[in-house]
């Protein structure tokens, strides 16, 4: 009797007989599971406008980006200005982020200097300071421009930015020159060859140095080897300095001297080195 009760077991325990009873998922909880899809603005569905010549001087063109959607509050948007295009005088209740993506500018806090922006540049500009960018004379520039609204509005406009206050732009050195100072190439040579001085200032360091194909350091890079190649002394003293301005270090300047000496003569090479050790600032 107990054999026959064990036999009658047996299928209950096989493995076919617990794989014909295992247990399904719910694929119809699956199926029916909310899925989240991000939303996409795609660039056709935005349409570029000419900037309002109420608020700019010159030609610009605004591609909006975003709008704030509650709760968020920032608006982006690309800016490009044409060559001596630039906005009005206004400020930002939450302050405004510039970032340079194409050619180089211009921006100017109240009372304060004229700056040069370029390609890659972030500008950080607080709440509620009044200022002004726009392109330089020469070139044109794009920006992405990101603010923040308050109660609806992000931006209060001012005056317009006069030719008096757009003329005073940096030199080539990156400093500013006030309307009627002479540069240093009219300082240099202005009173014996005033088309020369105009060219140096206009085309070489306005249009040249501007352009967006290099950045500053690496024209100043090629301008010194240039020189040091050449044996020009006198020249490469300014050079030298406006090269550390424009971010080379005087250890990759050494380097630099040590390289064209191979390539450009040892005279050339040592001659650069005196000229270096008088402009350059001993560690």
């Amino acid at each position: 009797m107990k054999q026959t009760l064990l036999l009658l077991l047996i299928p209950v325990l096989s493995p076919s007989f617990a794989e014909t009873t295992s247990i399904e998922p719910n694929t119809a909880a699956i199926e029916t599971e909310h899925v989240v899809a991000a939303t996409i603005s795609r660039s056709a569905s935005r349409t570029p406008y000419k900037a309002p010549p109420e608020h700019f001087t010159g030609t610009a063109r605004v591609a909006p980006l975003f709008s704030p959607t509650a709760p968020a509050r920032a608006s982006a948007a690309y800016v490009t200005f044409a060559s001596g295009a630039r906005t009005d005088w206004h400020t930002h209740p939450l302050g405004q982020m510039l970032v340079v993506t194409e050619g180089s500018g211009l921006i100017q806090f109240w009372n304060g200097p004229i700056q040069r922006i370029e390609r890659g540049d972030v500008v950080s500009i607080p709440p509620g300071q009044k200022h002004w960018h726009g392109a330089s004379a020469t070139a044109a520039m794009t920006h992405l421009a990101i603010q923040e609204q308050v109660d609806g509005k992000s931006v209060d406009w001012q005056e317009k930015v006069s030719a008096n206050q757009y003329r005073n732009t940096p030199s080539g050195q990156g400093s500013v020159t006030p309307s009627g100072q002479p540069s240093r190439a009219q300082q240099l040579m202005g009173d014996f060859a005033p088309k020369l001085a105009e060219l140096t200032d206009n085309v070489l360091f306005a249009d040249i140095w501007e352009r967006p194909g290099l950045s500053k350091r690496d024209r100043s890079l090629a301008t010194v080897s240039a020189l040091i190649a050449l044996n020009r002394p006198d020249q490469l003293r300014s050079h030298l300095a406006l090269a550390i301005q424009n971010g080379l270090t005087r250890e990759e300047l050494a380097e630099a001297i040590t390289h064209l000496a191979f390539y450009s003569g040892w005279p050339s090479a040592v001659s650069a080195v005196s000229v270096a050790k008088e402009v350059l600032p001993a560690k």
